[in-house]
């Protein structure tokens, strides 16, 4: 892996923004917002953007994540951060959001709340079946993963399609535990729709620190998205502050390498590119 002396010396040093972190509010993180905000500091990066899983009906996924009760504290939280940081890092208020069939007025509700900078959307279900949680991954061996991969993408369209977000957060997220995607054309006619509506992607590294070691997209897809002109936005997907800014040098050479551009979003405008 690269370090970041190594992207110094290349030349690839671009104001960078952390998209991707997390809170203890969704209960799987540890790490107070300000704690974040230093651990970004300490690592050079210009700024970073607070995207905490949203809130969702009482029926969906509750464990992991923020009560709707909740929303006023985490956006206090951030803001105290952004009050504390000002003048030396740049912090920014987001939500990474579910895209699932049914709740998308949920979601636009919760949306239309606060003045966010960046919504990324994610799928984190297949049906009632929570796919990336190693609780159930034993389901995989249940499912054709010909069929599995079809129905996601099918999904990733949908979360395109639905004029809720800015970007769509971790695009094969499947693979998580080594379940490759042996076909590959869903996920190259799901690129195309986010390509027409404009939408960026989550280049997510913490794929790298989990069982497939392999950043989400995948190099192929990454090289896929750049021919069709979307963006790249950084993000650790971090769990606690060790996490921020996660093998960054590396990431932005790979998007370099395959002619790719990366953005930040403040007020649900991209920046940069």
């Amino acid at each position: 892996m690269m370090t970041c002396h190594a992207l110094l010396l290349l030349g690839m040093t671009p104001h960078l923004f952390d998209s991707h972190l997390h809170t203890p509010l969704c209960n799987h993180a540890v790490g107070h917002p300000r704690e974040y905000a230093q651990a970004a500091l300490d690592r050079g990066l210009a700024g970073v953007t607070f995207t905490d899983h949203i809130p969702m009906p009482e029926w969906f996924d509750a464990p992991w994540r923020m009560r709707r009760d909740q929303l006023g504290e985490y956006v206090q939280m951030v803001r105290e951060a952004q009050q504390e940081f000002g003048g030396r890092l740049e912090v920014r208020l987001g939500l990474e959001a579910d895209f699932h069939p049914g709740t998308e007025r949920y979601v636009a509700e919760i949306l239309a709340e606060y003045p966010w900078d960046y919504v990324i959307g994610s799928v984190h279900y297949i049906g009632a079946w929570g796919f990336d949680n190693p609780e159930f991954v034993s389901e995989y061996e249940r499912r054709d993963l010909g069929a599995l991969y079809r129905h996601y993408y099918a999904l990733i369209e949908g979360a395109a399609r639905s004029n809720l977000f800015d970007s769509i957060g971790h695009l094969d997220l499947p693979k998580k535990f080594g379940h490759l995607d042996q076909g590959g054309m869903s996920a190259l006619h799901a690129l195309d729709v986010i390509a027409m509506q404009g939408l960026s992607l989550d280049f997510n590294t913490a794929g790298w620190r989990k069982p497939v070691r392999e950043a989400y997209p995948a190099p192929d897809l990454v090289r896929a998205a750049a021919a069709r002109g979307i963006p790249f936005v950084l993000g650790s997907d971090a769990h606690a502050p060790a996490e921020v800014g996660y093998h960054f040098a590396d990431a932005v050479k790979q998007i370099h390498d395959v002619g790719g551009t990366v953005v930040t979003y403040a007020g649900r405008e991209r920046v940069g590119g």
